[in-house]
């Protein structure tokens, strides 16, 4: 199925693009590049490069070709084309990421490279993109029907560094990816202590979004909550520290929070689900829920997910599921590309 977007309506009559593509996941922490040449199926040639170490994605992806032509030799031929799937709001031209300092305009970036064509979306459009393209291998069913509702809508949310959120929709033209910033949308108690959590974050920050506190960047406010709300002191200060406290055991805040993390994202992904109407299944990507192991199958996830008064029936019947591939987003760029000018 094909997906109709702005720019495939604008440019279906543009040739196609010959590859090698450039393709690129850019958070607010790292930026994976990979590498689509002719009769590949997958990406390859991946790397991960942290974004600290560079001063934008276009210098980036220079550092990641150059490597890149030293390895392949006479065999490289430069990228024509590329596909980047960005941590942030997609506008026109000039794009800043929430959580880095990077920023770049797209005109620019597309001539510094050389590039006949550089499509922009949004990073969680691009894995919601992939969505139907996954196979079993590739996600990890943890509750609900093996599977939704047939030709239903999809939801895919993912704690990173921050919080992405976008569904995808059946449509007689194919599939339609809806990007948004649904993250900076406003969390909600489910119990007294989520909202003893939620007053403690208020003192702080005015607004307690689902990314303030479901994200890398917000594991060490939450942990400050809920060690205020249990009375004790705070002294873990990283998001690695949080969960590495959690799994190793004997520290009751760090578990404490993140039973509380685990238990607010099911709350929000249920919120995402029937919003969306994404009764075919919600789909949980990013970095953090990985690094949880079996603590996160064994948390009140499903439960919270579910808990909806009148529509919990209707939540008990939408699949949830972990993308275990860490490559997704760069096969979602790819397709966003081949619909778009392949």
């Amino acid at each position: 199925m094909t997906r109709p977007t702005e720019a495939a309506l604008v440019q279906t009559a543009a040739p196609r693009l010959a590859r090698p593509w450039l393709l690129a996941d850019i958070g607010g922490t790292n930026a994976r590049f990979g590498w689509l040449a002719a009769g590949q199926g997958q990406p390859g040639h991946v790397q991960t490069l942290p974004t600290a170490g560079h001063g934008g994605p276009a210098a980036a992806a220079r550092h990641y070709l150059q490597g890149l032509a030293e390895a392949l030799g006479p065999a490289y031929t430069a990228p024509r084309a590329a596909a980047w799937a960005v941590a942030t709001a997609v506008g026109r031209d000039e794009i800043r990421f929430t959580n880095s300092g990077w920023a770049f305009s797209r005109a620019a970036a597309r001539a510094e490279l050389g590039l006949d064509e550089l499509l922009v979306l949004n990073d969680f459009e691009a894995l919601a993109l992939s969505l139907p393209h996954l196979q079993a291998h590739q996600l990890r069913h943890f509750g609900g029907p093996a599977q939704g509702l047939p030709d239903a809508a999809l939801a895919v949310i993912g704690p990173g560094t921050g919080l992405g959120v976008a569904g995808l929709l059946p449509t007689a033209q194919g599939w339609l990816a809806i990007p948004g910033e649904g993250g900076h949308a406003s969390l909600s108690a489910a119990d007294d202590f989520d909202a003893a959590v939620l007053a403690a974050v208020r003192h702080v920050h005015a607004h307690v979004s689902a990314e303030r506190l479901l994200s890398g960047i917000g594991l060490p406010v939450l942990h400050a909550a809920v060690a205020q709300v249990l009375g004790q002191p705070a002294r873990i200060h990283t998001a690695g520290e949080v969960v590495q406290g959690a799994l190793q055991g004997g520290d009751p805040v760090c578990e404490r929070t993140v039973d509380s993390f685990c238990a607010l994202l099911g709350s929000f992904a249920g919120n995402v689900a029937l919003t969306l109407g994404a009764r075919g299944g919600v789909f949980i990507g990013g970095g953090i829920v990985p690094r949880l192991g079996e603590r996160f199958f064994a948390s009140p996830f499903r439960q919270r997910f579910e808990a909806k008064g009148r529509f919990q029936a209707y939540l008990q019947a939408v699949p949830t599921a972990l993308i275990t591939d860490t490559l997704a987003a760069l096969t979602g760029a790819a397709y966003a590309l081949e619909v778009t000018r392949g």
